[in-house]
């Protein structure tokens, strides 16, 4: 290549001219105008609530000399106020700032309500009124024809909000009175309940309010299905009260997860990327494997990975590394088609990659009552072998087409760039550390956003310190505080980020920067639509299981298969799973598909963890899969290409991804699960055994499925290596040996057969 890699232009020249969300297909921005602000201000009122009620910390507890945060709080909002109405008097506009001012002094009032520390279920009822209100106010500002239809979504939201706020003001009171709803109650659950439903519908299309209006409707009329399928029938007031005022419906588990650890790690996600780490990813991935041969698409798989320990969504890794991805690729010389399934592949694994997984590993821990540390364990060996399958696609597809590596010239040195902004990966390092010490994933990732807003800020504040010595000295004081606040109480990282944000007030880069943390804040919101909405629609999914024992129903039907069997039963789930994933996204998938058979797979004795992480895996799979393949056409405008044909290519790429979850059900350890009878270094030489079968396996398919090896395979070398890979994975006496003697006998034949060919070129 003669010209030099400029990653904005290619951005500039390749990327979709508006930038939309593929989850829900709304713009990335809060609209034009008074309400575009308005609805800014109200993203981060969200955020701010979130962060409060997540850090945990009684705001009316007292710390210093008999004062609470509360105290601080007022003083800082008084002196606000009078600094706005100082503007007012010298005739400046105060709009802005005095919507600023109520965004906080809501959020904070709403916890102050309940004397500094909010119960669980209200913060989940706020969660779920925030996200209608943030949702119906974006379909106004973005998808409204008219200002009379912008008022409708307006008073949507609105009214969603009120919901909230009726569970917030009466919380005891529907506490005391549980069972004996009055008309009121009535109204406001139903209302909570098709408000909800409306919403899902109009940002994320109607798959899955019509699966959760299925579930409704067999909890109200299940009872004249014939048996075993009928119930002993339910009212509507019961229906209503189990759904939409307890803890069993909308908001349940899962919305208790999107409004605890989810949120957090998405805003999480959000700061870092203001801090500049997918930069970073992107200048490290490309130093690292940018000269390999198929440079640029083996830069998209480690990007992809390592981005994957931020956001841990895959459709959000699409589009922000496949920008510059997918244009990169093309530009190369790969086809358009392949370059987005390399994206939406390795993007995808992100939900997998430890240390931060996608939201679903949050779920799952919370679901089955592990430590996340557990999850974590659990997905590395295959989150591991998953990018090796990637990257050794790009590799033979590369070699297929001859496409070596980009100059060293036109790349960044590994060496400097690690140098220059190692600091940026610091929070993510406590993060990492905190969640295998035993820390719980909230505290963890409430030091990881404090760590990372104190880095933002203070790096404003020291490039604006005249000499290097200051800058070092500031910086080795900002540690030691940083260090002894985490080792007291988090209260004082609250504090020391106050401190830094007051600092930054006064100077005019520091306000710029904390404009941008507060963009930032608003962000976080807006990406928390699809999984908070999700989470809290599936939530009928869930209550209508334990309302009418419908998982029992399903079990007792799978058990029965599965018994004569059990790779039939794993073969149905599989198919669900694909199926439903369609049109439902993964977290929605897992929490419907794992509420039905993973159970039904305990009882088959399948690993607890293995069971949950089988359905995991083809949730995210049938992101990728055709005909509705969700970051396949998240990747399509990028790729400038039907996102049916790179769902094909991601299929094939991802083919071990298929394959990774039955070999863990047949043998745990892959998983690193424990197995009776294995102990002590039988079982790591079983750990070891099973990683080197499923990467040879992998091998062999990745060679059939691109039809290259050391050079072109003909198809029937294609299918001599499919029939070894498939007889390595299959769990029956003497498979194993076959597959090894097939495998070794392929590898054997393809070289003698390619250094034939090359032999008489050499002699000429």
């Amino acid at each position: 290549m003669s010209q030099g890699v400029n990653t904005s232009e290619i951005a500039q020249m390749e990327a979709p001219a508006e930038s939309v969300n593929p989850e829900h297909g709304l713009p990335e921005s809060f609209g034009e105008g008074l309400t575009g602000r308005l609805l800014f201000w109200i993203a981060v009122s969200f955020s701010t609530f979130q962060i409060i009620t997540s850090f945990g910390i009684p705001l009316d507890q007292p710390f210093i000399a008999g004062l609470s945060l509360t105290h601080l709080w007022g003083v800082a909002m008084v002196a606000w106020a009078a600094w706005l109405i100082g503007l007012a008097v010298r005739r400046r506009s105060i709009v802005d700032g005095a919507m600023a001012w109520l965004a906080v002094a809501g959020a904070f009032g709403l916890v102050l309500w309940f004397g500094g520390s909010m119960p669980s279920q209200v913060v989940r009822t706020i969660h779920v009124g925030f996200l209608c209100l943030v949702a119906g106010a974006m379909i106004a500002n973005h998808r409204s024809g008219s200002s009379s239809l912008r008022a409708v979504g307006w008073i949507v939201g609105v009214a969603s909000f009120l919901v909230g706020l009726y569970h917030w003001a009466l919380y005891e009171e529907l506490i005391v009175r549980a069972g004996e709803l009055t008309t009121l109650d009535l109204v406001v659950g139903i209302a909570g309940i098709a408000i909800l439903i409306y919403l899902i519908w109009r940002v994320m299309g109607p798959a899955l309010p019509i699966v959760a209006g299925l579930f409704l409707s067999y909890c109200l009329f299940g009872h004249w299905l014939p048996a075993p399928l009928d119930h002993r029938g339910y009212s509507l007031e019961q229906v209503v009260e189990h759904m939409a005022l307890g803890t069993e419906g909308i908001y349940g588990t899962p919305t208790l997860v999107s409004s605890t650890y989810i949120f957090l790690f998405i805003l999480f996600g959000a700061f870092m990327e203001k801090a500049g780490v997918i930069d970073f990813f992107n200048d490290i991935s490309m130093a690292v494997f940018g000269d390999k041969q198929g440079g640029p698409g083996k830069v998209c798989v480690a990007s992809s990975a390592l981005m994957g320990t931020v956001s841990g969504s895959g459709v959000a890794n699409v589009v922000a590394s496949g920008q510059f991805t997918i244009p990169l690729m093309k530009r190369f010389g790969f086809t358009s088609a392949f370059a987005g399934g390399v994206e939406a592949t390795s993007s995808m694994g992100g939900q997998i990659m430890p240390p931060v997984m996608g939201a679903v590993a949050f779920i799952m821990a919370e679901t089955i009552d592990v430590p996340y540390s557990k999850i974590v364990e659990a997905a590395i060996i295959p989150a591991i072998l998953y990018f090796a399958a990637c990257y050794l696609a790009v590799h033979l597809e590369a070699g297929k087409r001859n496409l070596r590596g980009l100059p060293k010239s036109e790349l960044p040195n590994a060496w400097t760039e690690l140098k220059t902004k190692w600091f940026l990966i610091a929070p993510l390092g406590v993060l990492v550390y905190l969640l295998f010490t035993g820390y719980t994933p909230l505290f963890a990732g409430a030091v990881g956003l404090s760590l990372t807003v104190a880095l933002i800020l203070g790096t404003a504040i020291a490039t604006g310190l005249g000499t290097q010595a200051l800058r070092i000295a500031f910086w080795v004081g900002l540690a030691l505080v940083a260090a002894y606040s985490l080792a007291s109480t988090v209260t004082l990282v609250v504090l020391v980020v106050a401190a830094l944000s007051l600092w930054n007030a006064f100077s005019g880069r520091g306000r710029t920067t904390l404009q941008a943390c507060v963009e930032a804040m608003a962000d976080g919101a807006r990406q928390a639509l699809p999984v908070g909405l999700a989470c809290a629609v599936v939530g009928i999914v869930i209550g209508t299981m334990t309302l009418t024992g419908l998982g029992t129903i399903v079990g007792t039907w799978m058990i029965s298969i599965g018994k004569e069997n059990i790779f039939a039963a794993l073969v149905l789930t599989m198919i669900f799973s694909l199926i439903l994933g369609m049109g439902i996204p993964t977290i929605p998938n897992y929490i419907i598909t794992s509420s039905l058979a993973a159970p039904i797979l305990l009882q088959l004795d399948v690993p607890l963890i293995v069971s949950h992480m089988f359905v995991f895996y083809f949730g995210i799979m049938a992101d990728l899969t055709p005909p509705v393949a969700l970051a396949a056409f998240a990747a399509a405008p990028m790729a400038k290409e039907s996102g049916l044909k790179i769902g094909v290519q991601a299929v094939r790429i991802a083919l071990p991804g298929f394959v990774i979850p039955y070999m863990a059900v047949y043998d745990p350890t892959l998983m690193l699960q424990p197995v009776p009878g294995l102990e002590g270094v039988g079982y790591w030489l079983a750990v070891v055994y099973i990683v080197l079968k499923a990467t040879l396996a992998m091998t062999l398919w990745g060679t059939a499925s691109i039809g290259y090896f050391l050079k072109p395979l003909s198809w029937w070398e294609r299918l001599w290596a499919t029939v070894a890979a498939a007889l390595l994975v299959a769990a029956i006496p003497l498979t194993d040996e076959v597959g090894f003697v097939l495998s070794a006998l392929f590898v054997g034949f393809h070289v003698w057969q390619t250094r034939r060919v090359a032999t008489p070129a050499i002699s000429r």
